[in-house]
């Protein structure tokens, strides 16, 4: 068919991702709901993955057998190894690679990282330019600051550490091996292994303070 008006490129793209859900569906791909998912040309998937509704694949996304992607997912130039679950709602951006048996939740980004088998990256968080070891957990709302305006910088995670929710990471800096971050703490340097790390200001309660702060708006 020739391609001479928007239209006609639309009719074409059709048939290409109906091509594309029967090659795979053949191979032994779960499609849960095939017509809602999106195929790039050269996305390469192996038997036995599962994916969910409304997933979008972009150029050179490698999934492993065992693999397991869920609703409302994007990826693109990345490669998932087998056990690896992600979405809903995940973005995994250009050169990353999630390990094996890893977790990458809702509303969590990943760029240009890798993650180690049996990480999990479960809840709203931002990882970019990381290397993060095995069998680490990365807490809900961890932010790896990777740019300042300039240039980007690396973030390393070691291996079975425990990253405190809300953790704000401040590139370039590295974390060993069997480490803690305490929740919302912001981290400039270096973590030794074996170590914990905690920044935060100390708590004030000011005794009735809330009736103050409402006589003062109320008058």
């Amino acid at each position: 068919m020739k391609v001479n008006s928007i239209a006609d490129l639309s009719i074409v793209e059709h048939s290409y991702q109906t091509a594309k859900r029967e090659e795979f569906l053949s191979k032994g791909v779960n499609l849960i709901d095939p017509d809602t998912v999106y195929f790039s040309y050269g996305t390469e998937i192996e038997n036995d993955v599962t994916i969910e509704q409304n997933v979008i694949f972009m150029n050179n996304v490698k999934l492993h057998s065992g693999a397991e992607i869920k609703a409302f997912t994007y990826l693109e130039d990345c490669e998932v190894f087998g056990g690896a679950i992600i979405g809903p709602f995940a973005r995994i951006r250009p050169e990353s690679v999630i390990g094996q048996n890893s977790r990458v939740g809702n509303f969590c980004e990943i760029k240009k990282s890798y993650l180690g088998n049996g990480t999990k990256v479960s809840h709203l968080s931002y990882i970019g330019d990381s290397d993060i070891g095995e069998q680490t957990n990365i807490g809900a709302g961890t932010i790896t600051c990777n740019y300042d305006g300039y240039s980007k910088f690396n973030t390393k995670i070691g291996s079975n550490s425990f990253v405190g929710s809300n953790t704000i990471f401040i590139a370039p800096v590295s974390i060993g091996d069997n480490t803690l971050t305490a929740a919302g703490s912001v981290i400039t340097k270096d973590v030794d292994s074996n170590s914990l790390a905690i920044t935060r200001s100390e708590q004030k309660n000011i005794q009735n303070g809330m009736i103050k702060y409402r006589s003062k708006r109320n008058k």
